[in-house]
């Protein structure tokens, strides 16, 4: 019979497991950075810079304030043999070590399969245009789309609207044959492997099997405890074959099921996870990061109902914009919507909610947060917040300022 675990246990062996509840370090150099990626696996990324991208801030969550040009040597700058991590889609885009290469080559090659196999893809319709990009990236090295000269290259509608050119890098870039190189104000670079990657870094795939193991006990230790659906969940796997892989997995005494009240499905922990009797923290979380991106576990651990509205018509808007669940200790007490005004040098607070259960007194935890968000943004002329949902008045009370009109 499986083990039970309390929900208030599973609640601090997640967030230990994600590496909260540690002191912040007094300073944040490569060791750290790099201990912070090696713990969460991966970081998501993506292009909202309303208030800034998403793959810096669950670093800042973790460790407080660090050098943002030092992540960016560190993942996004091409550094070829001395590469130690590479882009690819894993959860969705996302930044990986190298050392996950070989367990991510096998849906490279079943994307390459299921284009050749497939007679009305894209790519078959469409040889030309890649054999001309491969013979581009071989004479002229790593290239942004924006920089390769076609008379196909031009957008072809608004946003995704992409042109021929760029649907042919990101198809070599799904089946491997290109990588990024890096990005330049957030456009992606493509390369050749031998012109990104460390020399023999594609020469030990794993089989799906094997590969898909050691993901879903990646994802297990990520997790520290979850059900099935979760832990597929954290590299995008199916979850048939994460059930079978966490039974192998518990055979070898590196999964344990247990039960969680409240919780519908098995659950399993990670044998190593930390227990910690309590968790103390104060953080915002990006919509993207681990702790919350799949909603329905979020909702199971914190009982905080989660949607990111960017594509809700303003009007429409419950929380805002660009709503950032907070974490106070073992519970995500609320919800913040930032702005970061770099013309004015202004963080602005567009919007700042409580939950049922928020902590008394909660202000006084956002406070400093935010007044050091606002120093590692480099926003030095004040925080501004708008009069958008009960914690605000708070907040600007707290701070000292007037409460503005809401835009």
């Amino acid at each position: 019979m499986a083990h039970e675990i309390s929900p208030a246990l599973a609640r601090r062996i997640a967030l230990a497991a994600q590496g909260f509840g540690r002191a912040h370090p007094p300073a944040v150099g490569t060791r750290q950075l790099n201990g912070v990626i090696d713990r969460l696996g991966l970081l998501q990324i993506d292009s909202v810079n309303v208030f800034e991208r998403s793959h810096y801030l669950p670093v800042f969550a973790r460790v407080g304030a660090y050098d943002k040009d030092l992540l960016d040597r560190l993942t996004l700058t091409p550094r070829g043999v001395r590469a130690q991590y590479f882009e690819y889609w894993a959860h969705e885009a996302a930044l990986l070590p190298v050392s996950a290469l070989p367990l991510v080559q096998w849906r490279m090659q079943e994307y390459r399969e299921r284009s050749h196999r497939e007679s009305d893809t894209w790519a078959q319709a469409n040889t030309a245009m890649l054999d001309f990009i491969r013979a581009e990236l071989v004479e002229k090295g790593p290239l942004a789309a924006s920089e390769i000269e076609h008379d196909a290259n031009k957008r072809n509608g608004p946003w995704w609207g992409w042109s021929d050119v760029k649907l042919g890098l990101e198809v070599l870039f799904r089946w491997g044959e290109v990588f990024s190189a890096g990005r330049t104000r957030f456009e992606r670079r493509y390369g050749l492997p031998e012109q990104v990657l460390p020399a023999g870094a594609l020469d030990a795939p794993l089989p799906r099997e094997e590969a898909t193991r050691e993901l879903v006990r990646r994802s297990l230790v990520a997790h520290g405890v979850g059900t099935a659906k979760d832990i597929a969940d954290y590299y995008r796997l199916k979850v048939e074959p994460t059930k079978q892989a966490l039974r192998e997995l518990a055979d070898a005494g590196l999964a344990t099921p247990v039960t969680v009240p409240g919780w519908s499905k098995q659950a399993w922990l990670d044998p190593t996870a930390r227990k910690p009797r309590r968790v103390e923290a104060t953080a915002l979380l990006s919509p993207f990061d681990p702790v919350v991106w799949e909603r329905t576990r979020t909702e199971k651990l914190f009982g905080f109902h989660y949607r990111i509205e960017i594509y809700t018509p303003a009007p429409q808007r419950r929380f805002g914009y660009y709503t950032l669940p907070l974490l106070v200790d073992e519970q995500i007490a609320g919800r913040i919507d930032l702005k970061s005004d770099r013309a004015r040098g202004v963080l602005k607070v567009q919007s700042a909610w409580t939950e049922p259960d928020a902590p008394t007194e909660v202000e006084q935890r956002v406070l400093p947060l935010l007044r050091s968000i606002a120093a590692w943004q480099g926003l030095d002329s004040g925080i501004e917040v708008s009069d958008w949902g009960d914690l605000a008045p708070l907040i600007a009370g707290a701070l000292g300022t007037p409460l503005l009109a809401r835009a």
